[in-house]
């Protein structure tokens, strides 16, 4: 493994590429990338590299928004597998006969979606800064997709705002059930419930501290508490137990595991950098206008 992380190094320096992953990836992959984080993280250090060439460690949108606020840059996907089942429940036909059921609101994507949708949205969120992205509109009712866990969350965080969401999904948070939870403050009553505002209402009622996987990690590393149920992706989970084995962590269920997130490897990596495969473009007319939403986010975000 030392031999080709060292390779991966040196293929960096001479192509002057950075690396990107997403905190739900093999951990393995943290040995070589530059950032490791959310998407929102992951989207603000896309939009200020200096490299000529990004690896997004990720899935299909991550890499999308990463080509998007980087025309001139080259991105690459190590694996074409690695999409997002949240993304493909929503496309453009499916996003212009919602916003016709509902006009003149604003409407907010999450930014599990992909370039087209965005697109045609007014402004992009991530499970970081939803709640403060839907509170920037100054509207009384906003449309939000595709997750309609997150957008649920949102409205009740902000009570005064109506969230009408889209029907998608992510199918890993899905498996979480409340039954899960109260198993777990069984087994474990002194422990912190943490869980992702993708998982059911019924689910984040139940936790101790819902939040984004920035802000789980950011939560369980700054409380008093020694011990944590994860309810959120596997990824979190290992790379806790490996920076903080002072602490517990106990994943919530052994198949909170996003197939997608988990088919980059290092081997992947590495020739993804030396073939330089594989090359996410996104249309010129489409990229142009999913810029202004993404941006809005970034701006927001500052």
């Amino acid at each position: 493994m030392n031999t080709i992380i060292e390779e991966i190094k040196e293929l960096k320096k001479e192509k002057n590429a950075v690396i990107l992953a997403h905190c739900y990836q093999n951990a393995e992959i943290d040995k070589v990338a530059d950032f490791v984080g959310d998407s929102l993280y992951l989207s603000q250090q896309a939009a200020k590299t200096t490299a000529d060439t990004i690896i997004f460690a990720g899935v299909f949108f991550m890499a999308q928004t990463a080509k998007i606020l980087n025309p001139d840059k080259k991105v690459l996907l190590p694996r074409t597998e690695s999409g997002c089942l949240m993304a493909d429940m929503v496309n453009l036909e499916q996003l212009r006969e919602f916003k016709s059921k509902y006009p003149n609101l604003p409407t907010v994507c999450y930014i599990n979606s992909t370039a087209e949708v965005k697109s045609e949205c007014d402004i992009c969120c991530t499970s970081s800064n939803a709640i403060k992205i839907v509170k920037s509109l100054n509207a009384p009712e906003v449309l939000f997709l595709p997750d309609t866990y997150l957008g649920k969350w949102v409205e009740g965080q902000l009570g005064n705002v109506k969230v009408t969401t889209y029907p998608g999904y992510c199918p890993t948070h899905l498996r979480i059930k409340p039954e899960d939870i109260i198993d777990a403050r069984r087994k474990y009553p002194e422990a912190k419930v943490l869980a992702h505002p993708e998982c059911a209402q019924t689910v984040t009622k139940l936790a101790d501290y819902v939040g984004s996987t920035t802000g789980i990690m950011k939560f369980a590393v700054e409380s008093d508490a020694k011990q944590f149920i994860i309810a959120t992706e596997k990824g979190v989970v290992d790379r806790l137990q490996r920076d903080y084995p002072e602490k517990e962590f106990i994943l919530i269920k052994s198949n909170i595991i996003c197939q997608n997130m988990k088919w980059n490897t290092l081997e992947d990596i590495y020739n993804s950098l030396k073939y330089e495969q594989y090359e996410i473009n996104v249309d010129k007319n489409i990229a142009q206008k999913a810029i202004k939403c993404i941006d809005k986010m970034l701006e927001v975000s500052k």
